[in-house]
């Protein structure tokens, strides 16, 4: 519990929960998740450490509080459209946001008192898929597998050694297609030439497999 002066300070600070949130929000998504502790996001707020605990009570509540914002800013899947393309948008908008916050990939699932944003996201998608006609059971399955999916994604596109179309473009001249001498990897080498030079964007590729993940989802529906 803080003190009196501990939340006279903090007050003084002009601090409130929505901005130690966002300000630790702010720090993961420059510095990586790992690096975030309260002495340091009390720094940056300019107040003392102790006095953060006026607002959120411990580092997990600072977390669920920081997953609840990611999972805010994902669009929810639109009730006026069929299945398939609101859960293709929702799955589209997670993807942009998981990209301007990488930290949350590995913690959108591990929190065990989700805020609200997070529960009302998932009920619209709970929602969306049993409004489709899948069963309750299917309906968990198909969950883990779209979030699998954009998981992973995700994580994969964050490790990537370059950004754009362009700069994977610039490294295959200078970087990939000399480790792939055609004697020893013919079929490599075969593919990234051909890939290159038809201006290949691994971008499309999320595109890709959510259409396949979502059209094997479709015969799984109990009712038309």
């Amino acid at each position: 519990m803080a003190t009196n002066d501990e939340r006279s300070a903090a007050s003084d600070a002009g601090l409130s929960v929505q901005r130690v949130v966002a300000e630790a929000v702010g720090l993961a998504d420059r510095d990586g998740v790992d690096g975030l502790s309260m002495r340091r996001l009390a720094g940056e707020l300019g107040a003392g450490a102790m006095s953060l605990y006026h607002y959120v009570a411990s580092k997990d509540d600072l977390l669920d509080a920081m997953i609840d914002v990611v999972f805010g800013e994902i669009e929810l899947p639109p009730e006026n459209i069929d299945w398939q393309s609101a859960l293709r948008r929702r799955a589209s908008s997670a993807r942009q946001v998981l990209a301007r916050h990488p930290w949350a990939i590995s913690l959108m699932e591990s929190r065990a008192t989700p805020g609200p944003a997070n529960l009302r996201h998932r009920e619209a998608v709970t929602a969306c898929l049993r409004r489709a006609g899948f069963s309750i059971v299917m309906t968990a399955h198909a969950n883990w597998l779209l979030d699998s999916y954009v998981y992973g994604f995700a994580l994969q596109e964050a490790s990537l050694p370059f950004d754009t179309a362009d700069d994977l473009a610039e490294m295959a001249d200078e970087v990939f297609m000399p480790q792939l001498p055609p004697d020893q990897f013919p079929y490599l080498s075969e593919s990234a030439e051909a890939l290159f030079a038809a201006g290949y964007d691994p971008a499309g590729e999320f595109e890709f497999g959510l259409d396949l993940v979502l059209a094997a989802l479709e015969p799984l529906r109990t009712v038309a």
